[in-house]
């Protein structure tokens, strides 16, 4: 699988270790006005947190979902856990994010948006 169809947004790693069976993995990402990371699932557990602006995060039941700067949160892992970030404000939105993956898994694989999404 492949890593889910962004746009307006850019990524860097911060650090990536091994522990064990596991990678640890620490992001930096912007989200751009109108910016989406596109629907998407991860393997292994994530803490985000949001830094700078309103993230948008809706999952599979498309039920609205917004985090403001400050809010700290933990995205399951798994197909049944699918969700876009978006950011649907005027101001870029900054994401800190702990990645704790399966060793040599990918940071995230692309889904098709439910039937109730709008992307």
């Amino acid at each position: 699988m492949n890593g889910a169809p962004a746009r307006g947004t850019a990524s860097r790693v911060l650090f990536r270790l091994t522990v064990g069976r596991r990678e640890v993995i620490g992001r930096q990402t912007v989200i751009e006005p109108g910016g989406t990371s596109g629907w998407h699932y991860h393997d292994g557990t994530l803490l985000v947190l949001v830094a700078r602006g309103i993230l948008d995060h809706p999952g599979a039941d498309c039920v609205p979902v917004t985090y403001r700067r400050g809010r700290i949160f933990r995205e399951p892992s798994g197909p049944s856990y699918p969700h876009v970030a978006r950011n649907l404000g005027t101001k870029p939105v900054t994401l800190f994010v702990l990645y704790l993956n399966p060793v040599g898994s990918p940071l995230s694989h692309h889904v098709d948006p439910p039937e109730c999404a709008d992307q």
